[in-house]
């Protein structure tokens, strides 16, 4: 295996407005593999970021990253004027539920049968 190549499955989706695309990559990239390194729940991602509307926010950015972690999926959506800004603050957001929810993982005493106390 190609050891610049993620064992994740992953997708982008950037509308024509985005700009440099490459950065925004490498970006989202990084990020995925400090995710998954010493991990085997994260098994794709679908990253997209384009414009919100056409009117009073045409120059505003929606960011939406989904993280495919078995059992199932995290979703960190982010809006900013500029589309780095928007992709980190999406990137923070799953990044956050997903380290809560290998920590919960990591208590099976707290499942639903045994709430915290």
């Amino acid at each position: 295996m190609d050891t610049n190549t993620p064992a994740y499955e992953f997708e982008f989706q950037f509308g024509d407005e985005v700009g440099n695309t490459d950065e925004l990559r490498t970006m989202v990239l990084r990020s995925l593999d400090r995710l998954a390194k010493g991990h085997t729940d994260l098994i794709g991602a679908s990253i997209a970021v384009e414009t919100e509307g056409h009117g009073e926010t045409a120059h505003t950015f929606r960011a939406r990253i989904v993280l495919y972690v078995r059992p199932n999926q995290i979703v960190g959506v982010e809006t900013a004027e500029e589309p780095v800004v928007a992709l980190r603050g999406a990137l923070d957001a799953v990044e956050r539920q997903l380290r809560e929810k290998r920590t919960e993982l990591g208590r099976p005493w707290e499942g639903p049968e045994n709430p915290k106390s």
